[in-house]
C-alpha cells in the first residue's frame, strides 16, 4: 500500500474551474432566464390590475342598470349614489269587477293592487315598493314608495301577486302602470373613490374603492362619504364618475361615464366603460 496517497480535497485549479463555471451559468440565468421570469411577473400583475379594474366596473354597471330610474346622486366624480332594485313589473290599472279595490287609482291613494307580469325576485314583507320616480330625491325622501304589508296570491285572472302596502298617493295621472322593488336589506348603495392617488415613490396606488349599503336619506348629499362597506379594489390611482342624467332630448336617455385607474408595482392599468341609464319611471 502506497504510504504517500494522496489526501482527498480540491486542488486549486479545480476550483478555479468550478468558479469558472457558476459564472457562466450564472450570467447566462441572467441575461437569458431573468427576463422571462420579469416578464410573467409583469404580465401577471398586469392581468390582476386588469381584473380587479373590470369586476369593479361590471359591478358598478349592474347596479346602474336595475336602479330605479332617475335614482343617480352625483355629490362629485369620487363617488354616486343610486337605488339597486330587485324585481319591476306592471300593475294593474283599472278594476276587473265594479267592487274590485286592487288596483292603482291615480286620483286617491292606494293600499294595495295586483301584479299582472311575472316578477325575477318575488318581494318579501318590509320591501319597498316604487311608483314613477321622476325626480332624483323622491324615492329617498319616501313621496312615491310604500313598505310591503303582505304578499298573497289573488285568482288567476286578476294577475299573478297581490301586494298589500302602506297607503301612497301615485302620481296623478301617471298612466305607466310600472313599478319597482327595493329589498328592505338594500335601501340605497353608494360607490365611493376614497384615497385616489400615489405613494410617494409613484409605484402604488393609495385609494380604495368602495360599496356602502345604507338606508335611504331624504338630503341630498353634497360630499362623499367617508369609506366604508365591502371593498371592490385596492391600490385605486384614479377614478372619475360622470353622470349626465339628460343625454338626449328626453328622460330616457341619461348616461354615466366610469373610469379606474389601478397602479402596482410601478404599472398602471386604467380602464372606462361607459352604461346608458334607462330613467323612464
Amino acid at each position: 500500500m502506497n504510504a504517500h496517497r494522496r489526501a482527498a480535497g480540491f486542488t486549486l485549479i479545480e476550483l478555479i474551474v468550478v468558479l469558472v463555471l457558476m459564472t457562466i451559468i450564472g450570467g447566462t440565468v441572467a441575461v437569458f432566464v431573468r427576463p422571462a421570469i420579469d416578464a410573467y411577473a409583469d404580465t401577471r400583475n398586469r392581468v390582476t390590475q386588469g381584473d380587479m379594474s373590470d369586476t369593479a366596473l361590471r359591478r358598478m354597471v349592474r347596479d346602474i342598470r336595475v336602479a330605479v330610474p332617475n335614482s343617480l346622486r352625483t355629490p362629485s366624480e369620487a363617488c354616486f349614489e343610486l337605488v339597486p332594485s330587485v324585481a319591476g313589473g306592471r300593475y294593474r290599472m283599472g278594476p276587473n269587477t265594479a267592487n274590485d279595490a286592487w288596483w292603482v287609482n291615480t286620483s286617491q291613494a292606494t293600499t294595495g293592487f295586483d301584479v299582472l307580469s311575472t316578477l325575477s325576485r318575488q318581494p318579501a314583507v318590509g320591501d319597498f315598493v316604487v311608483i314613477n320616480n321622476q325626480n332624483g330625491n323622491d324615492v329617498y325622501a319616501g313621496s312615491n314608495r310604500s313598505a310591503i304589508s303582505a304578499v298573497t296570491t289573488p285568482s288567476a285572472t286578476q294577475g299573478k301577486l297581490r301586494l298589500s302596502i302602506a297607503s301612497l298617493q301615485v302620481s296623478p295621472g301617471y298612466d305607466g302602470g310600472r313599478f319597482q322593488v327595493v329589498s328592505q336589506n338594500e335601501q340605497a348603495v353608494f360607490y365611493i373613490c376614497e384615497g385616489a392617488g400615489l405613494s410617494a415613490d409613484g409605484r402604488t396606488g393609495t385609494g380604495v374603492l368602495w360599496r356602502l349599503k345604507r338606508d335611504f336619506s331624504s338630503t341630498y348629499p353634497t360630499a362623499c362619504p367617508s369609506g366604508s362597506g365591502k371593498v371592490l379594489a385596492r391600490n385605486v390611482s384614479s377614478c372619475r364618475f360622470v353622470y349626465d342624467p339628460n343625454k338626449g332630448a328626453t328622460q330616457q336617455s341619461g348616461f354615466v361615464y366610469l373610469e379606474l385607474g389601478i397602479t402596482r408595482n410601478g404599472e398602471t392599468a386604467t380602464l372606462s366603460h361607459g352604461a346608458h341609464v334607462l330613467n323612464v319611471p
